[in-house]
């Protein structure tokens, strides 16, 4: 049976993680825990999610996979400085990678973000491209995928760093929330008139991946994560108004108008602000054909499928 060690496994992803390979496989799954006070692996204790009991530690436990999902995540509200994303999306990072190295065989899932290879992206963002975060938490994140990358690990280790793009799923509503509220209220969407287009991932299909990665021999490296179609706002409204049977409004506002409002939520408190206008409104579309082509099929769930199947928890 095989013995898989995550970080960060009370968060969105670890715990969808958890209840996704307790449905779909036998394995044992375990979750790290730090000491938050101290960031250090010293008081690291593994604790069994099924039982919930203490272990040893995590050289003792000698798991087959861990999976490091723990990170402090980009914060909209600016509340959080650099030492705080380096802390614990740098130094622990670093620091469980350093215990995974004394195992005798594994293999190493980096949770990371395409934000650490780009905040914009102008056509299609692949994993060849020269990485160049402009935030804090992209930086945190590929000064951490650097170390571990270059690093010299034996034939028994493997190391897979994952860059998901925006990744939705019960639990987690983010700016999906602020769309879904649009389309639930009857309020129209002001922002019809901006064009673009933007990747998602269902958090099924990272589970996905990452399944697939843990049980075939599937070449080490980085793997954009991110669904094969990619949509538009609109196209958003519209599958959210789909998923709740309600119909969608929408007013095409001038952008120019829409981006003078979302200075003004810069300063006083309002439901749109530049950097929420921006998530909305901008192109980001990732590539995950080298993700698909390892793996050997496509995600279980589509783009639209996902989108709809998030939508439908909001209110549950």
């Amino acid at each position: 049976m095989k013995k898989i060690a995550i970080a960060g496994i009370t968060g969105f992803v670890g715990t969808n993680l958890t209840q996704y390979i307790n449905q779909h496989t036998d394995w044992q799954v375990y979750g790290l825990v730090r000491n938050t006070k101290t960031n250090k692996l010293d008081n690291l204790r593994v604790a069994g999610v099924l039982p919930s009991n203490d272990y040893d530690l995590l050289l003792d436990l000698q798991p087959d996979v861990i999976v490091q999902l723990a990170g402090r995540a980009h914060d909209l509200k600016n509340t959080s400085t650099k030492q705080d994303y380096f802390e614990v999306n740098y130094n622990y990072t670093v620091q469980l990678f350093e215990q995974f190295k004394k195992l005798p065989a594994g293999k190493f899932i980096f949770m990371s973000t395409v934000k650490a290879a780009a905040d914009k992206v102008e056509t299609l963002l692949t994993e060849e491209v020269e990485p160049a975060p402009a935030t804090v938490y992209g930086k945190s994140k590929l000064a951490a995928e650097k170390h571990l990358l270059n690093t010299s690990l034996p034939a028994s280790h493997q190391l897979y760093v994952m860059r998901p793009c925006m990744i939705h799923g019960p639990g987690n509503k983010g700016n999906l929330n602020l769309l879904y509220q649009f389309v639930k209220k009857g309020l129209p969407y002001p922002l019809a008139a901006f064009d673009n287009r933007r990747s998602f991932i269902h958090v099924d299909n990272i589970c996905f991946a990452l399944q697939n990665i843990i049980e075939k021999n599937i070449t080490p490296g980085i793997y954009n994560l991110a669904d094969s179609e990619d949509l538009s706002t609109n196209e958003l409204i519209d599958l959210i108004g789909v998923a709740i049977n309600k119909k969608v409004k929408k007013w095409s506002i001038s952008p120019n108008i829409m981006s003078s409002i979302a200075r003004v939520g810069d300063i006083i408190p309002l439901p749109l602000n530049s950097e929420r206008l921006q998530k909305l409104t901008e192109n980001y579309q990732v590539n995950n054909q080298k993700i698909i082509a390892a793996i050997g099929s496509e995600f279980p769930l589509s783009s639209r499928e996902g989108i709809i199947k998030t939508i439908k928890t909001f209110d549950k």
